[in-house]
């Protein structure tokens, strides 16, 4: 299913056109606007929603209700390890699912919290902040999500596009299976490589690609050949 609608540049700056395809999106899904905690706790139970546990990858900053969209786990549990990786520290998450009746005051009354398919992640400093807004930036536009970075407190709001972000995964989850068994479980370096890009790439972590190939660090040269990790 594609996002109808175009995206809203991919500027981070949010406005009433990432608004509107936020709402349109959840319109796509079906998804209910969740009134009350009682509410919650049904659909929790009806498996709408399910919880988000604690990780070594990411905390839950005082987060009342820790549930959310299945394939919005699936997003935290796939981005924490690599921002983890990158960066030396856990991704804190600070919201998930929030009923209308806990909205904060100063929430946006279009606000896609109440569906479930949202999240905020707390706003990190230096390398870690254009590293996450990079990933952000880049999955924005693959049209899986749509993320704001918000001022009062300073956080990302991340609307995740469920069925158009579980396409994604198994399409690159497909791919790089492919590349692994095409290329034996290895890979050679190209001009302009990281190891975040490969690791991105073949659907595995720095730590990983370090460990399988005894890396210290994070430099490779072009043609240098890597084993991928399986």
């Amino acid at each position: 299913m594609a996002v109808s609608g175009e995206t809203s540049g991919q500027s981070l700056r949010g406005g009433t056109r990432s608004l509107d395809l936020q709402n349109r999106v959840a319109r796509e899904h079906d998804f209910t606007y969740i009134a009350t905690p009682a509410q919650v706790e049904r659909f929790v139970n009806e498996g709408y929603l399910v919880q988000v546990p604690a990780s070594p990858d990411y905390v839950l900053h005082e987060i009342s209700f820790p549930y959310a969209r299945p394939e919005v786990k699936l997003f935290i549990s796939r981005l924490a390890p690599q921002y983890r990786s990158a960066c030396g520290e856990r991704l804190v998450v600070t919201s998930l699912t929030r009923p209308q009746n806990r909205q904060p005051r100063n929430a946006s009354p279009r606000s896609v919290h109440p569906t479930g398919m949202a999240l905020d992640f707390r706003r990190p400093a230096g390398n870690c902040r254009a590293w996450l807004e990079r990933v952000l930036l880049q999955l924005e536009g693959s049209g899986v999500l749509e993320a704001t970075m918000e001022r009062r407190p300073p956080h990302y709001h991340v609307a995740l596009f469920p069925q158009q972000y579980a396409a994604y995964v198994e399409r690159i989850t497909r791919a790089a299976a492919q590349r692994y068994a095409a290329g034996g479980g290895r890979y050679e370096v190209r001009p302009g490589d990281s190891l975040w890009e490969i690791a991105r790439r073949h659907d595995t972590t720095v730590t990983r690609l370090r460990s399988a190939n005894n890396l210290d660090g994070s430099r490779i040269y072009p043609g240098q050949v890597l084993t991928l990790p399986g």
